[in-house]
């Protein structure tokens, strides 16, 4: 999050926000490239893809890549004309269709091709994008997308690429827009053949080469979003496992580095099994069945590359050897593992039609590293760690960003989402219920793309609340409810400021020495309630699992 803010606080946020993998920014004036970028225009909604065939080979001396992608696609309605999309420093050497070469333009990052004749709709049709050049090197991965260029302790080529919010088309030939997700992809990377390759889904085949590389073939058979298509390339260790999930059996595939074999393997067993048992519980089954689950050790922090999560947190406990929560609890899990693996559920399983709903990602997945905890700890220390994240929320700016134009919003999707669902949770008062929204979320856009109205009208409809007011304080403000109170004799006066108009959200606040909580209902008038005389202000508490603050009014 590159905020124009003093050293100190940019040093702790530059803290809080690398651990969760994400480039975040505030930006509000937006150009051309942003709309071309971000709006589902005409020329990208003509066509839903079905099926991409990715064919690179990677140079790791001259740090340049080429190679092609085939798009296989379904038209939508009549059109002559569509858009892909390559970053402009890449080059587009030719789109080929039907045996001939199309005429195509390019504007920013965008290339619309020209088709011959009109591409009728309810057509299935393709075409192929040849490209090649030297894709954009990342600064400081993964926050900040571009190819990873490195070497392992033992000086062998480590290569990678992390490009969520940076864009798939920062290195392949994508229509790259999260609404349309591919249904499968059959991804050939060209290595050295003295090195290894890894991707999303299974792999299907190596091949000799003529010129010193070998080509590995990965093919994913499930819907996956375009910066979940990865590759890692390094000297890696390999061994497998297998999970007895809800579906069945689970194959684990773990790829370190071979340097670091014998650190991983103990470490990684002892989060990743009880991860996804606890996951199940709370999500429903594992989304990938057919793909597998795969921790690959990458050269960068992590990522929720699908079915081939990216792992960097140094085989340490927490957040690199460091509790995010400030409780204790978070130095009881490997941050990266948990997290990015929770990502199979939010972002991989159910993903945002737009980046500015991108809390529909970030807020269950932080909250999941709760559930986790509550899981294995018990729900005192889940309620402890999400109270303790609570320092890391900035309130700068709100959680939704602008849409159609490539924008997320705060960073505090995170720490603050996950408190609002925490607070939800409250609200709802029910485990049980709550369990069987998140899971029902997650069967109900099992492998679909959605919008924030629908992530707020499912839980307002299963959990029979009203909390359209709750999702538009939390969400599109940066205010913080206040419960403002007065006693008056035996009367506690109380009710909501720096709120929306209209915010009546339900709270529980303790009113007498023996600490139980009361449901009250404050509104932005003043209500009362009859209190025991010997009631003072310091008794007055609200239940701390309610995100809000408490303040005597004066």
């Amino acid at each position: 999050m590159m905020n124009k803010i003093t050293l100190s606080i940019f040093a702790f946020l530059l803290f809080t926000t690398i651990a969760n993998a994400q480039l975040l920014q505030g930006k509000q004036e937006f150009t051309r490239a942003d709309t071309l970028r971000g709006m589902l225009s005409p020329e990208r909604t003509c066509y839903d893809l079905n099926y991409y065939h990715l064919d690179v080979k990677i140079d790791i001396e001259n740090k340049s890549i080429s190679g092609s992608n085939e798009f296989n696609f379904t038209a939508t309605k009549d059109f002559i004309l569509l858009q892909f999309d390559l970053f402009n420093n890449l080059n587009v050497e030719k789109v080929v269709y039907n045996g001939q070469e199309l005429p195509f333009k390019r504007e920013f990052n965008a290339v619309f091709v020209t088709f011959p004749g009109t591409v009728k709709k309810g057509k299935k049709d393709k075409f192929k994008v040849f490209y090649s050049g030297n894709p954009v090197i990342a600064r400081k991965p993964p926050w900040d997308g571009g190819f990873i260029f490195t070497r392992d302790t033992a000086g062998n080529p480590w290569v990678s690429v992390a490009c969520q919010g940076f864009g798939a088309s920062s290195w392949w030939p994508t229509k790259d827009h999260q609404s349309d997700e591919v249904d499968s992809v059959l991804i050939s990377i060209s290595v050295p053949k003295d090195l290894q390759e890894v991707s999303n889904g299974r792999l299907r085949s190596t091949v000799d080469q003529p010129d010193g590389y070998k080509q590995y073939n990965w093919f994913v058979s499930n819907p996956i979003n375009n910066y979940n298509i990865t590759f890692y390339i390094g000297k890696y260790a390999h061994w497998t496992d297998t999970y007895k999930g809800e579906n069945g059996n689970l194959t684990l595939d773990y790829w370190s580095l071979a340097t670091d074999s014998a650190q991983a393997k103990p470490h990684w067993d002892a989060d990743v099994k009880p991860m996804l048992k606890s996951f199940e519980h709370w999500f429903g089954p594992y989304p990938f069945y057919k793909d597998g689950y795969k921790l690959v050790q990458a050269p960068h922090l992590g990522m929720e590359h699908q079915s081939a999560v990216a792992y960097g947190n140094e085989f340490k406990m927490g957040y690199l050897g460091r509790d995010l929560s400030h409780s204790g609890w978070g130095m009881k899990f490997d941050f990266i593992t948990v997290h990015e693996s929770g990502h199979e559920w939010f972002g991989n399983n159910i993903t945002s039609k737009d980046i500015a709903d991108m809390w529909i990602h970030e807020s269950f997945t932080n909250y999941s590293e709760a559930l986790f905890t509550e899981s294995t700890q018990g729900k005192a220390a889940a309620a402890a760690y999400v109270v303790g994240i609570r320092e890391n929320i900035s309130n700068d700016i709100p959680i939704i960003g602008h849409y159609n134009v490539n924008n997320e919003g705060s960073g505090d999707m995170y720490y603050k989402g996950a408190n609002m669902i925490h607070t939800i949770r409250q609200l709802i008062d029910n485990d049980e219920k709550f369990r069987n929204i998140l899971r029902g979320l997650n069967k109900t856009f099992y492998h679909q793309t959605v919008t924030t109205a629908q992530i707020e009208n499912y839980i307002a409809q299963q959990s029979g609340l009203k909390l359209n007011k709750v999702f538009d304080q939390y969400l599109r403000t940066i205010k913080i409810p206040v419960l403002s109170y007065h006693i008056k004799g035996n009367q506690l006066y109380y009710r909501w400021t720096n709120t929306i108009n209209g915010f009546d959200m339900p709270v529980k606040v303790s009113l007498t020495d023996t600490g139980k909580y009361t449901i009250i209902k404050p509104a932005t008038e003043w209500k009362s309630i009859s209190i025991n005389p010997s009631i003072t202000e310091k008794i007055v508490k609200a239940d701390p699992n309610f995100y809000i603050e408490v303040k005597k009014d004066e």
